[in-house]
């Protein structure tokens, strides 16, 4: 690879003051509309000018936060791009672009933001290694961020002489029958695409049925404790209710733990639909099958990303795995 002139990519995403600026086109127009909303909501205990002057003392306090914080980001991705400099091209890549960038002749990739940047860019990654980067250690955990800005630049270095401490995590996959596919670094969702009920028949093994539901939930080991711990929490409030006995809160998968877990979130039965297959495991091998029953609306997502997902319809039909390939995070 690097005798074919390698890049490292720096993969960003959008602050909230861009998001903002997006959204409302000029910083005036979104504090005036910032302030008015908390004018109104202030208005039902306070007289009117005491709640604009509140309002706008709070509005301003807002945006102060949210210019310090993009400021920040900015000022860590000039600083970390700067520090890069072994002679080969780096490529900013915002998260928006993450599904059409060739990470082919990626030597290494490098992540600054938050956890979830860095399960999004790894489902994309090709196993080329990953280094995350926490740009605000007082703001973010950064559990998947175990890097600080003045620590890049050797890890790069270890990377590209292949001398760097790898950790393999298990990535899940969905594949129509037409052969389109999507990993997932945390959790794939299937289901539909607003609050309306979801229909398919599920199939594991021998068993199969059809079912109506809020939609199914399949995680990795990385993601045991994100989406797929509300399942638990649910569960748990529901006996609390009854007065049974607390259930487990759940396994606690590893990262490189070839098994997934799944479960079916609000399952209505009918005359029509069953609620018996709620909840299971997928040794590496095994997958679950889904087959469609949406006329409209069917969708297949990865690690919350909404935007970036597969149509899942009436006819067709998702087996959900363990992914062949890993994602691989650079831990020192």
């Amino acid at each position: 690879m690097l005798n074919q002139q390698p890049r490292i990519a720096v993969v960003t995403r959008e602050t909230r003051l861009k998001g903002v600026l997006r959204r409302w086109s000029t910083l005036g127009q979104a504090k005036f509309v910032f302030r008015r909303s908390r004018a109104l909501a202030a208005t039902e205990n306070l007289d009117v000018p005491q709640a604009v002057a509140l309002s706008e003392q709070a509005a301003d306090e807002d945006f102060e936060s949210i210019e310090t914080e993009d400021r920040a980001y900015q000022e860590s991705i000039q600083q970390l791009v700067s520090s890069l400099d072994f002679g080969f091209p780096v490529q900013v890549v915002d998260r928006q672009y993450l599904p059409n960038f060739d990470f082919g002749l990626c030597a290494a990739v490098v992540v600054i933001g938050q956890d979830g940047l860095v399960a999004n860019t790894a489902k994309y990654s090709l196993e080329v290694p990953i280094i995350g980067v926490n740009p605000d250690p007082a703001r973010f955990d950064g559990v998947l961020l175990p890097f600080q800005l003045h620590e890049v630049r050797p890890v790069v270095q270890h990377v590209l002489k292949r001398q760097a401490r790898l950790r393999d995590v298990t990535l899940a996959q969905a594949t129509l029958h037409d052969g389109q596919t999507l990993l997932a670094f945390n959790d794939l969702f299937v289901g539909v695409n607003s609050h309306v009920s979801a229909r398919y028949q599920i199939r594991t093994g021998d068993l199969q049925e059809e079912q109506s539901s809020s939609g199914i939930l399949v995680c990795t080991g990385a993601g045991s404790t994100g989406w797929m711990s509300s399942v638990f929490n649910m569960a748990g409030g529901v006996a609390t209710f009854l007065g049974l006995p607390q259930p487990d809160q759940g396994p606690r998968m590893a990262w490189e733990d070839r098994r997934l877990l799944w479960a079916v979130r609000e399952p209505f039965v009918s005359r029509t639909t069953k609620a018996s297959l709620v909840m299971g495991s997928l040794a590496d091998g095994d997958d679950l099958v889904v087959e469609s029953q949406m006329p409209a609306g069917g969708v297949i997502f990865s690690d919350g990303v909404e935007s970036d997902f597969l149509e899942f319809n009436a006819g067709s039909i998702a087996r959900i795995a363990t992914a062949a390939s890993r994602a691989r995070l650079v831990v020192g």
